[in-house]
Protein backbone atom coordinates (compact mmCIF):
# COMPACT_ATOMS: atom_id res chain seq x y z
CA UNK A 1 0.00 0.00 0.00
CA UNK A 2 1.11 3.43 -0.76
CA UNK A 3 1.81 5.71 2.25
CA UNK A 4 -1.28 8.07 3.13
CA UNK A 5 -0.60 11.73 2.03
CA UNK A 6 -0.85 14.16 4.86
CA UNK A 7 -2.54 17.41 5.25
CA UNK A 8 -5.24 16.39 2.23
CA UNK A 9 -7.31 14.34 4.68
CA UNK A 10 -7.19 11.36 2.18
CA UNK A 11 -7.10 7.70 3.70
CA UNK A 12 -4.81 5.46 2.08
CA UNK A 13 -7.03 2.87 0.10
CA UNK A 14 -6.19 -1.35 0.18
CA UNK A 15 -6.51 -2.55 -3.44
CA UNK A 16 -6.15 -6.07 -4.60
CA UNK A 17 -2.73 -7.45 -5.97
CA UNK A 18 -4.18 -8.58 -9.25
CA UNK A 19 -4.86 -6.65 -12.13
CA UNK A 20 -8.05 -4.45 -11.58
CA UNK A 21 -11.00 -4.47 -13.60
CA UNK A 22 -11.68 -2.55 -16.62
CA UNK A 23 -14.54 -0.20 -17.03
CA UNK A 24 -17.53 -0.38 -18.49
CA UNK A 25 -16.68 1.62 -21.65
CA UNK A 26 -13.22 -0.79 -21.96
CA UNK A 27 -15.51 -3.71 -21.69
CA UNK A 28 -17.60 -2.59 -24.73
CA UNK A 29 -14.28 -1.56 -26.84
CA UNK A 30 -11.79 -4.04 -25.99
CA UNK A 31 -9.51 -3.45 -28.58
CA UNK A 32 -8.95 -0.18 -26.95
CA UNK A 33 -7.78 -1.21 -23.76
CA UNK A 34 -4.76 -3.12 -25.03
CA UNK A 35 -1.64 -2.29 -23.29
CA UNK A 36 0.12 0.85 -24.99
CA UNK A 37 -3.14 1.94 -26.82
CA UNK A 38 -3.89 5.16 -27.18
CA UNK A 39 -7.08 6.71 -26.53
CA UNK A 40 -9.37 7.43 -29.99
CA UNK A 41 -9.70 10.84 -30.72
CA UNK A 42 -12.38 12.24 -32.62
CA UNK A 43 -11.75 15.36 -34.55
CA UNK A 44 -14.42 17.45 -35.41
CA UNK A 45 -13.52 20.28 -37.46
CA UNK A 46 -10.30 20.42 -38.32
CA UNK A 47 -9.29 21.63 -41.76
CA UNK A 48 -8.87 18.92 -44.28
CA UNK A 49 -4.73 18.92 -45.88
CA UNK A 50 -5.68 16.86 -49.16
CA UNK A 51 -2.91 16.65 -51.51
CA UNK A 52 -0.78 18.99 -49.13
CA UNK A 53 -0.48 15.97 -46.60
CA UNK A 54 -0.15 13.16 -49.28
CA UNK A 55 3.54 12.38 -48.71
CA UNK A 56 3.00 12.46 -45.01
CA UNK A 57 0.10 10.06 -45.89
CA UNK A 58 2.32 7.82 -48.02
CA UNK A 59 4.75 7.48 -45.57
CA UNK A 60 2.48 6.35 -42.28
CA UNK A 61 0.90 3.52 -44.37
CA UNK A 62 2.02 0.05 -43.94
CA UNK A 63 4.36 -1.46 -46.74
CA UNK A 64 1.33 -3.72 -47.95
CA UNK A 65 -1.11 -0.94 -48.07
CA UNK A 66 1.85 1.43 -49.32
CA UNK A 67 2.25 -0.97 -52.55
CA UNK A 68 -1.22 -1.97 -52.83
CA UNK A 69 -1.93 1.75 -53.36
CA UNK A 70 0.36 2.50 -55.83
CA UNK A 71 0.01 -0.28 -57.82
CA UNK A 72 -3.66 0.46 -58.01
CA UNK A 73 -3.07 4.33 -58.70
CA UNK A 74 -0.57 2.61 -61.78
CA UNK A 75 -3.34 0.60 -62.93
CA UNK A 76 -6.06 2.47 -62.57
CA UNK A 77 -4.18 5.28 -64.57
CA UNK A 78 -3.25 3.04 -67.46
CA UNK A 79 -7.27 1.64 -66.97
CA UNK A 80 -7.71 5.84 -68.33
CA UNK A 81 -5.25 6.20 -70.68
CA UNK A 82 -6.77 2.60 -72.73
CA UNK A 83 -10.17 4.42 -72.27
CA UNK A 84 -9.09 7.67 -74.07
CA UNK A 85 -7.40 5.48 -76.74
CA UNK A 86 -10.30 3.44 -77.11
CA UNK A 87 -12.51 6.37 -77.72
CA UNK A 88 -10.42 7.18 -80.74
CA UNK A 89 -11.09 3.70 -83.29
CA UNK A 90 -7.46 3.37 -85.47
CA UNK A 91 -5.66 5.36 -82.98
CA UNK A 92 -3.27 2.64 -82.00
CA UNK A 93 -2.07 0.46 -84.77
CA UNK A 94 -1.53 -3.27 -84.43
CA UNK A 95 -4.72 -3.14 -81.60
CA UNK A 96 -7.72 -5.23 -82.48
CA UNK A 97 -10.61 -2.85 -83.12
CA UNK A 98 -12.77 -2.47 -79.77
CA UNK A 99 -10.06 -4.10 -77.63
CA UNK A 100 -9.81 -2.01 -74.17
CA UNK A 101 -7.55 -4.72 -73.06
CA UNK A 102 -4.54 -4.24 -76.03
CA UNK A 103 -5.08 -0.09 -75.52
CA UNK A 104 -4.36 -1.63 -71.87
CA UNK A 105 -1.34 -3.16 -72.25
CA UNK A 106 0.03 -0.53 -75.20
CA UNK A 107 -0.71 2.29 -72.13
CA UNK A 108 1.56 0.09 -70.03
CA UNK A 109 4.27 -0.18 -72.64
CA UNK A 110 4.33 3.34 -73.08
CA UNK A 111 3.80 4.93 -69.59
CA UNK A 112 7.43 2.39 -68.88
CA UNK A 113 8.90 3.65 -71.93
CA UNK A 114 9.10 -0.50 -73.14
CA UNK A 115 7.71 -0.23 -76.41
CA UNK A 116 7.86 -3.36 -78.49
CA UNK A 117 7.07 -2.07 -81.69
CA UNK A 118 4.06 -4.43 -81.76
CA UNK A 119 1.91 -1.69 -81.13
CA UNK A 120 2.07 2.02 -81.94
CA UNK A 121 0.44 5.38 -82.68
CA UNK A 122 -1.15 5.73 -85.90
CA UNK A 123 -3.26 8.79 -85.75
CA UNK A 124 -2.72 12.69 -84.29
CA UNK A 125 -5.29 11.97 -81.67
CA UNK A 126 -3.26 8.56 -81.04
CA UNK A 127 0.07 10.26 -81.21
CA UNK A 128 -1.37 13.35 -78.66
CA UNK A 129 -2.40 10.50 -75.96
CA UNK A 130 1.01 8.68 -76.34
CA UNK A 131 2.55 12.12 -75.55
CA UNK A 132 0.75 12.48 -72.18
CA UNK A 133 1.06 8.95 -71.49
CA UNK A 134 4.73 9.11 -71.35
CA UNK A 135 5.27 12.42 -69.07
CA UNK A 136 2.82 11.08 -66.69
CA UNK A 137 4.98 7.80 -66.48
CA UNK A 138 8.29 10.08 -66.52
CA UNK A 139 6.26 12.31 -63.56
CA UNK A 140 5.16 9.18 -61.54
CA UNK A 141 8.26 6.64 -61.61
CA UNK A 142 10.61 8.82 -59.65
CA UNK A 143 8.19 10.17 -57.40
CA UNK A 144 7.37 5.96 -56.57
CA UNK A 145 11.03 5.66 -56.24
CA UNK A 146 11.55 8.17 -53.96
CA UNK A 147 8.86 7.58 -52.26
CA UNK A 148 10.08 4.09 -51.65
CA UNK A 149 13.15 5.03 -51.20
CA UNK A 150 12.44 7.88 -47.94
CA UNK A 151 9.65 5.04 -46.36
CA UNK A 152 12.61 2.55 -46.22
CA UNK A 153 14.82 4.87 -44.75
CA UNK A 154 12.81 6.09 -42.22
CA UNK A 155 14.68 5.59 -38.68
CA UNK A 156 12.65 3.66 -36.59
CA UNK A 157 13.48 2.32 -32.75
CA UNK A 158 12.71 -1.29 -32.06
CA UNK A 159 11.84 -0.63 -28.53
CA UNK A 160 9.95 -2.61 -26.70
CA UNK A 161 7.90 -1.52 -23.34
CA UNK A 162 6.49 -3.82 -20.68
CA UNK A 163 3.23 -4.37 -21.11
CA UNK A 164 2.22 -3.50 -17.58
CA UNK A 165 3.78 -0.93 -15.16
CA UNK A 166 4.72 -2.14 -11.60
CA UNK A 167 4.42 -0.56 -7.92
CA UNK A 168 6.08 -2.18 -5.36
CA UNK A 169 8.81 -1.06 -2.82
CA UNK A 170 12.33 -0.68 -4.07
CA UNK A 171 15.40 0.13 -1.64
CA UNK A 172 12.24 0.46 0.76
CA UNK A 173 10.28 3.07 -1.22
CA UNK A 174 7.06 2.67 -2.97
CA UNK A 175 8.33 2.67 -6.68
CA UNK A 176 6.64 2.97 -9.92
CA UNK A 177 8.74 0.30 -12.93
CA UNK A 178 9.06 -0.23 -15.98
CA UNK A 179 10.85 -2.15 -18.35
CA UNK A 180 12.24 -1.00 -21.52
CA UNK A 181 14.18 -2.94 -24.29
CA UNK A 182 16.22 -2.30 -27.39
CA UNK A 183 15.27 -5.19 -29.39
CA UNK A 184 17.89 -4.72 -31.83
CA UNK A 185 21.62 -5.66 -31.93
CA UNK A 186 23.17 -2.36 -31.70
CA UNK A 187 23.19 0.64 -29.10
CA UNK A 188 21.00 3.54 -28.64
CA UNK A 189 23.72 6.62 -27.64
CA UNK A 190 22.54 9.27 -25.28
CA UNK A 191 19.07 7.41 -24.39
CA UNK A 192 16.61 9.31 -23.00
CA UNK A 193 13.46 8.94 -21.17
CA UNK A 194 10.56 11.67 -20.34
CA UNK A 195 7.89 9.97 -18.05
CA UNK A 196 4.66 12.31 -17.99
CA UNK A 197 1.27 11.98 -16.48
CA UNK A 198 -2.20 12.93 -18.04
CA UNK A 199 -4.63 13.90 -15.38
CA UNK A 200 -7.85 15.61 -15.17
CA UNK A 201 -7.64 19.00 -12.95
CA UNK A 202 -10.50 21.33 -12.31
CA UNK A 203 -9.83 24.81 -11.41
CA UNK A 204 -11.64 27.11 -8.98
CA UNK A 205 -13.96 28.18 -11.15
CA UNK A 206 -14.81 24.93 -12.11
CA UNK A 207 -12.76 24.35 -16.10
CA UNK A 208 -11.80 20.95 -16.54
CA UNK A 209 -8.60 20.59 -18.40
CA UNK A 210 -5.98 17.89 -18.90
CA UNK A 211 -2.97 18.71 -16.96
CA UNK A 212 0.64 17.05 -18.03
CA UNK A 213 2.51 16.91 -14.93
CA UNK A 214 6.74 15.46 -15.55
CA UNK A 215 7.79 12.77 -13.22
CA UNK A 216 11.10 12.86 -11.87
CA UNK A 217 13.31 9.23 -12.50
CA UNK A 218 15.59 7.84 -11.15
CA UNK A 219 17.59 7.86 -13.75
CA UNK A 220 16.65 9.33 -17.05
CA UNK A 221 19.52 9.31 -19.03
CA UNK A 222 21.59 6.34 -20.67
CA UNK A 223 24.14 6.78 -22.35
CA UNK A 224 24.50 3.65 -24.44
CA UNK A 225 21.28 1.80 -23.94
CA UNK A 226 22.00 -1.81 -25.67
CA UNK A 227 19.53 -4.03 -23.64
CA UNK A 228 16.94 -3.48 -20.99
CA UNK A 229 16.57 -0.56 -18.81
CA UNK A 230 14.24 -0.69 -15.65
CA UNK A 231 12.38 3.23 -15.34
CA UNK A 232 11.93 4.33 -12.07
CA UNK A 233 9.67 6.97 -10.27
CA UNK A 234 9.60 7.15 -6.29
CA UNK A 235 6.42 7.35 -5.02
CA UNK A 236 7.23 10.16 -1.68
CA UNK A 237 5.58 13.01 -0.78
CA UNK A 238 6.24 15.17 -4.15
CA UNK A 239 4.83 12.74 -6.45
CA UNK A 240 1.91 12.94 -7.77
CA UNK A 241 0.68 9.24 -6.65
CA UNK A 242 1.77 9.76 -3.03
CA UNK A 243 -1.66 8.13 -1.06
CA UNK A 244 -3.11 7.08 -4.08
CA UNK A 245 -4.39 3.15 -5.25
CA UNK A 246 -6.09 1.80 -8.23
CA UNK A 247 -9.82 3.57 -8.07
CA UNK A 248 -8.02 6.95 -7.93
CA UNK A 249 -6.40 6.01 -11.09
CA UNK A 250 -9.27 5.11 -12.89
CA UNK A 251 -11.47 8.19 -11.09
CA UNK A 252 -9.43 10.57 -11.90
CA UNK A 253 -8.52 8.90 -15.42
CA UNK A 254 -4.81 9.02 -15.13
CA UNK A 255 -2.85 7.76 -18.59
CA UNK A 256 1.09 7.68 -18.30
CA UNK A 257 3.14 8.54 -21.32
CA UNK A 258 6.42 7.29 -21.70
CA UNK A 259 8.74 9.18 -24.46
CA UNK A 260 12.47 7.71 -25.32
CA UNK A 261 14.28 9.57 -27.66
CA UNK A 262 18.05 8.97 -28.98
CA UNK A 263 20.89 8.69 -31.52
CA UNK A 264 20.79 5.22 -33.60
CA UNK A 265 24.52 3.45 -33.09
CA UNK A 266 24.44 2.78 -36.82
CA UNK A 267 22.84 5.37 -38.91
CA UNK A 268 23.57 8.00 -36.47
CA UNK A 269 19.92 9.21 -36.84
CA UNK A 270 17.81 10.65 -33.97
CA UNK A 271 15.05 8.00 -33.42
CA UNK A 272 12.00 7.83 -31.10
CA UNK A 273 9.27 5.37 -29.22
CA UNK A 274 6.50 6.16 -27.01
CA UNK A 275 4.53 4.11 -25.41
CA UNK A 276 1.19 4.81 -22.95
CA UNK A 277 -0.23 3.12 -19.77
CA UNK A 278 -3.64 2.97 -18.99
CA UNK A 279 -4.96 2.98 -15.27
CA UNK A 280 -5.58 -0.83 -15.82
CA UNK A 281 -1.82 -1.57 -17.13
CA UNK A 282 -0.77 -0.66 -13.61
CA UNK A 283 -0.47 -3.49 -11.20
CA UNK A 284 -0.12 -2.81 -7.74
CA UNK A 285 2.05 -4.77 -5.58
CA UNK A 286 3.74 -6.48 -8.80
CA UNK A 287 7.67 -7.31 -9.15
CA UNK A 288 9.33 -8.32 -12.48
CA UNK A 289 10.53 -11.79 -13.29
CA UNK A 290 14.30 -11.57 -13.29
CA UNK A 291 14.81 -11.40 -17.81
CA UNK A 292 18.87 -10.36 -17.69
CA UNK A 293 21.15 -12.81 -16.71
CA UNK A 294 25.49 -12.75 -16.31
CA UNK A 295 27.08 -16.05 -17.05
CA UNK A 296 30.15 -17.53 -15.22
CA UNK A 297 32.28 -16.25 -18.11
CA UNK A 298 30.55 -12.61 -18.48
CA UNK A 299 28.07 -13.42 -21.06
CA UNK A 300 25.22 -11.20 -20.58
CA UNK A 301 21.88 -13.21 -21.41
CA UNK A 302 18.01 -11.47 -22.24
CA UNK A 303 15.28 -13.43 -22.05
CA UNK A 304 12.72 -11.43 -24.12
CA UNK A 305 9.75 -14.25 -23.37
CA UNK A 306 10.17 -13.07 -19.46
CA UNK A 307 10.48 -9.42 -20.23
CA UNK A 308 6.64 -8.55 -19.50
CA UNK A 309 6.46 -11.22 -16.99
CA UNK A 310 5.16 -10.24 -13.55
CA UNK A 311 4.30 -11.63 -10.31
CA UNK A 312 2.95 -10.59 -6.78
CA UNK A 313 4.96 -9.52 -3.99
CA UNK A 314 4.44 -12.46 -1.19
CA UNK A 315 3.93 -9.90 2.29
CA UNK A 316 5.78 -11.27 5.17
CA UNK A 317 3.65 -11.38 7.92
CA UNK A 318 4.51 -9.31 11.04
Amino acid sequence: MLPKKRGNGRRAKTYRTDRQPDSPSARRHPEQRRAGNRPPVIRLGAPRRGWHDLYHGFLVLPWGAFLLTLAGFYLLLNLGYAVLFALGPGSVHGARPDSLLDAFFFSIETMSTVGFGEMYPATLYGHVIVTFDVVTGVLLVPLAVGLMIAKFTLPVAHVMFSRNAVVSRFDGKPTLMFRVANVRKNQIIEARLKLTLLRDYQTVEGYRYRRMLDLPLRRDTNPFFALSWTVMHSIDEASPFYGLGPDDFRAEAMQLVAVLTGIDGTSSSTVYARHDYAPGDILFDHVFEDAVEVNEDGTVRIDFRCFHATRPVVRKPP
